[in-house]
């Protein structure tokens, strides 16, 4: 079985934000919720020499999911795939998962009652296809495979790049890397 991650190849990232509308599009999210935004770092320097950064952030789909672990009716769930979700019919909104998430990825729905998240597009991955932040990002800064197939685009930027998990001193073991 597939264990799905993505990679944030955030020397490519532009900071273009089309991954944040097409997920939200997609998504019909109300207008107080995204799913992946996008900040910004900078400026740094001195004109002319001016840099900036932009970091994409998402439900990290963590191995060690503190947000699975909080909920009390198993509406949030790890997949086999490593993908994790809200199935909205078990969800009685208490809002645990929102407080146990570290990095700030889960929404309670006020039109629903539920919280609500990334999960990777779960729907088009089970189908064979991408999410659709990362079939959107024209610059490819988001690489989206299997993390245990060895020849995967994921597996190779790990190998061969730099990366980094947010909040590595937490031991939650993200599935989104950084490269920078």
């Amino acid at each position: 079985m597939a264990r799905y991650a993505m990679v944030m190849d955030t020397r490519k990232c532009i900071g273009c934000h089309s991954c944040t509308v097409a997920c939200k599009v997609r998504n019909e999210l109300p207008t107080d919720m995204i799913y992946n935004p996008v900040t910004t770092d900078g400026p740094h320097g001195k004109f002319p020499n001016l840099s900036m950064r932009f970091l994409p952030l998402l439900c990290m789909h963590c191995d060690n999911s503190p947000c699975v672990d909080a909920c009390p009716t198993g509406a949030s769930i790890q997949a086999e795939n490593g993908i994790v979700h809200v199935e909205d019919k078990k969800c009685v909104g208490c809002l645990s998962c929102i407080m146990a998430c570290p990095y700030g990825a889960r929404y309670h729905n006020h039109e629903t009652g539920a919280v609500n998240k990334c999960n990777f597009c779960l729907d088009r991955v089970e189908e064979g296809l991408f999410p659709h932040c990362v079939e959107t990002c024209h610059q490819n800064a988001r690489i989206f495979g299997d993390l245990d197939d060895e020849n995967s685009e994921v597996s190779k930027l790990i190998n061969e790049n730099p990366s980094v998990q947010l909040l590595p001193e937490l031991n939650t073991d993200p599935c989104v890397f950084y490269i920078y």
